[in-house]
């Protein structure tokens, strides 16, 4: 009953408010001269994160969802008849991240993966590692940042600066991933709770936001949101776990967001100086 009466008092808030849950944000961008178009992708695959962005001449992917939700990023890449992966960031390895790694690596070229240096013990993890040496694949555990350029996006990957956060919290381990695209920057914050959000608070500014830890309550969010100060958010979610807390901290900076729960799969173009949004459906 709780749940039931947490989701509708979501649902209520996201249609009281013209900031959040719309289908189009802002008009499409116009072109800008000498910056490529990249799209973001956010899939509609429940309380998980998979997210692929592209480029003319890239491709990065932040998590493949659960098991069986790997088949929806080769889909969509299938489409466009890429086959080439540049860099594959596992943010940690709970099975609602790493869960389609394994159907993505098995059926594209994966040239790079970035993953957190730690440990963690399932089916999904086991099944990621044995894609990996199927492939010849080393991934590289992160333990310090780490910065490249793809196609005149540059990515800034931040590591865990720890080594411990205390027992059951993976969360803390998610690598934290900043994407600059001309006038436009991206963070995705991965399942970031509190002691993580810490470490990256000084990222600084961005036009748009993965919400951390999948729109859950967590008592530095606001503070978090004040220092990024994001001109729209995207939460990869269901309506169980969509906190009104942080609907109302997003609703009361004016942040413009969008929820795959309310709105289904959620694309995003950046031109290097305005990012569109569309989404597959509203409220």
């Amino acid at each position: 009953m709780l749940k039931k009466l947490t989701a509708a008092i979501a649902a209520t808030m996201c249609m009281l408010t013209t900031s959040a849950c719309t289908e189009k944000t802002d008009p499409q961008p116009e072109d800008t001269p000498d910056v490529e178009t990249m799209n973001v992708t956010f899939f509609d695959v429940g309380k998980a994160d998979s997210i692929l962005i592209r480029t003319p001449e890239s491709t990065v992917i932040i998590d493949c969802g659960e098991k069986g939700d790997g088949k929806e990023i080769v889909a969509e890449l299938e489409q466009y008849e890429i086959t080439t992966v540049d860099y594959l960031i596992i943010t940690h390895y709970d099975k609602d991240h790493v869960g389609g790694a394994a159907k993505v690596i098995n059926n594209l070229d994966v040239k790079n993966v970035l993953a957190p240096d730690y440990e963690e013990n399932s089916d999904e993890v086991e099944k990621y590692q044995k894609a990996l040496n199927a492939k010849g694949i080393t991934p590289q555990l992160l333990t310090s940042d780490l910065t490249f350029t793809l196609d005149n996006v540059e990515y800034t990957v931040y590591a865990p600066e720890k080594t411990f956060y205390g027992e059951e919290n993976d969360n803390d381990f998610s690598l934290v991933t900043k994407a600059v695209h001309g006038g436009n920057t991206l963070v995705f914050a991965g399942d970031a709770m509190e002691q993580r959000l810490d470490e990256v608070m000084d990222i600084g500014k961005c036009t748009l936001l993965k919400v951390p830890y999948h729109g859950r309550e967590l008592p530095n969010m606001g503070e978090f949101l004040d220092a990024v100060s994001p001109e729209v958010a995207v939460v990869c979610t269901d309506q169980s776990e969509f906190s009104a807390d942080t609907q109302s901290k997003l609703i009361d900076r004016k942040i413009k967001y969008y929820a795959t729960c309310f709105n289904g799969r959620i694309d995003a173009v950046s031109n290097g100086s305005n990012i569109s949004v569309t989404a597959e459906k509203g409220v």
